[in-house]
């Protein structure tokens, strides 16, 4: 079995694709910079509980890099599905946060809308929306 590496070709793979990249090099940031992206996401980990930055680096960029990676890397449809699926689920975990939590903030709208948009972005492709 030979591997090659699967180039995008439509304009549907490339919005795909760049969406799989963004998370790709997000799950890396939060892999290599924890600290700063805990800072960006708005986390703070107390001084007496250092595992907590271990749980950025391990749990929080795990996922980010693997499906990251697994949709550029094998460029399967179900693939593409499951990263939107995630996105869009993000997005859920949000609108459920700003109804329960009192988050209601500039913060969160503007994380939302981008949520949204990854999400979307990925689902049109996946679902044949955008060739």
């Amino acid at each position: 079995m030979e591997f090659a590496f699967p180039w995008p070709l439509t304009q549907g793979e490339w919005l795909a694709w760049s969406v799989a990249a963004f998370t790709l090099v997000y799950g890396l940031v939060m892999l290599f910079a924890p600290r700063l992206t805990l800072k960006i996401l708005r986390l703070q980990p107390a001084s007496e509980h250092p595992e907590a930055v271990a749980e950025a680096r391990a749990t929080m960029s795990g996922f980010y890099i693997g499906v990251g990676l697994a949709a550029i890397l094998l460029a399967q449809p179900l693939i593409y599905l499951t990263l939107g699926v995630c996105w869009a689920l993000t997005a859920f975990g949000r609108i459920v946060s700003m109804l329960s939590d009192n988050g209601n903030t500039v913060y969160n709208w503007v994380a939302l809308v981008i949520d949204l948009a990854l999400a979307a972005c990925v689902l049109a492709f996946a679902l044949g929306m955008v060739p």
